[in-house]
């Protein structure tokens, strides 16, 4: 029985492209299609434009490594925030996360990835030349905070970057990590709870 809908048809390659993006399954991707296709005009224009644009105008800010439109960014221009501080995260995104917080009001840097031998990803292929150039003396920075994930992958890098930025003369320091506000201890796995307790503190 024929497709009643051809591999070249608009619908059919709409489909196609929305699949391939992450957490997108087919019967996600068609339901997102025909919400498009029923969408008035101007707002099918309008989610075209915001993708065209944001890949024509966003860059590398050539400070922090973050996603921008202006270089440098915002956050590296704001003469309010704290200099001595260097907060290191993996992606663009877990800077937002940490900036939802309003508790962080340091510097950052992006690595754009973490350190990951299976799948060839070493230490030449992250933002660590530029890191570490942001620290060699004379710097204001005083101190870098490790940001990483609390993952295999992110460890090594944690473990990696401590070596690589203790020669620099600068603190080196690695947000904790253990039990989530809310959780309950019963179902918490073994390595968060030995986590957990080596990061306990005085009460």
């Amino acid at each position: 029985m024929a497709s009643a809908l051809s591999t070249g048809d608009p619908i059919q390659r709409l489909i196609r492209e929305l699949s391939k993006l992450p957490g997108i399954g087919q019967k996600t991707a068609t339901r997102l299609a025909f919400f498009v296709l029923r969408a008035p005009t101007e707002q099918a224009q309008s989610l075209a434009r915001a993708l065209v644009e944001v890949k024509e105008r966003i860059r590398l800010c050539s400070v922090c490594m973050n996603l921008t439109e202006g270089d440098p960014c915002d956050m590296c221009s704001d003469p309010s925030r704290d200099d001595r501080l260097l907060c290191v995260v993996a992606h663009p995104p877990d800077l937002l996360s940490i900036e939802r917080t309003s508790s962080f009001r340091g510097r950052y840097h992006v690595l754009h990835g973490v350190l990951s031998p299976l799948q060839g990803i070493g230490p030449d292929d992250l933002r660590l030349r530029e890191l570490l150039s942001r620290v060699t003396p004379p710097t204001t920075i005083e101190e870098v905070i490790l940001a990483t994930s609390p993952n295999v992958e992110g460890e090594a890098t944690a473990l990696y970057l401590s070596k690589a930025l203790k020669s620099c003369g600068v603190r080196v320091s690695r947000i904790a990590s253990g039990l989530p506000i809310g959780g309950d201890l019963e179902y918490a796995d073994g390595i968060t709870i030995a986590r957990a307790l080596e990061v306990r503190r005085d009460m």
